[in-house]
C-alpha cells in the first residue's frame, strides 16, 4: 500500500542507494558484512526552491545521502529497526524544515528458503511527534 495518502506535499526521493556493510546480529554475519538499500522520502516545502532556482532554499540530496552512508557505515546496529530509526532521527534533527520522513532498509540476500527481492522494514516519522525521541 502506497502511504503517500498520509502526507501530502513536495518531498525529496533517494531511491537504491547500496552499502555493504555489518549490521548484523550474528558475529559471523558481522565479519562478512551484507548488501543493504535504502530509500528515503523526505516532505519539505519545495516552493521557495521551485521560485529561486538556488540550493540554498532547499537540501541537498547528497547531504542525505551522507547521513545515510555515516549510520550504514556507522558502529553496526543489531536491526534495521535501529538503522531505519537512526537515520529519520538525524535527518530530522539536522534538516528543521523536513516535517515528514519515511526510510525504508532492505537486505536484498537473506537466508530463506524461498525466491525474494529483498526482506525489510519502513518506518515513517513525523517531527511534531517523533522528533525528540
Amino acid at each position: 500500500m502506497n502511504d503517500d495518502h498520509i502526507i501530502k506535499g513536495d518531498k525529496l526521493i533517494l531511491r537504491g542507494l547500496k552499502f555493504h556493510v555489518s549490521h548484523r546480529v550474528k558475529p559471523e554475519e558481522r565479519k562478512l558484512g551484507k548488501k543493504f538499500l535504502v530509500d528515503v522520502d523526505a516532505w519539505l516545502d519545495l516552493r521557495a526552491a521551485g521560485k529561486s532556482d538556488n540550493l540554498s532554499d532547499t537540501i541537498s540530496y547528497t547531504e542525505i545521502y551522507h547521513i545515510v552512508r555515516e549510520v550504514l557505515e556507522g558502529p553496526p546496529q543489531n536491526f534495521l529497526e535501529s538503522v531505519a530509526h537512526l537515520i529519520a532521527s538525524t535527518t530530522l534533527t539536522k534538516f528543521p524544515q523536513i516535517s515528514a520522513i519515511r526510510v525504508k532498509v532492505g537486505k536484498p540476500h537473506v537466508a530463506v528458503h524461498g525466491p525474494v527481492d529483498y526482506l525489510g522494514i519502513k518506518i515513517l516519522r513525523h517531527r511534531r511527534i517523533d522528533v525528540q525521541n
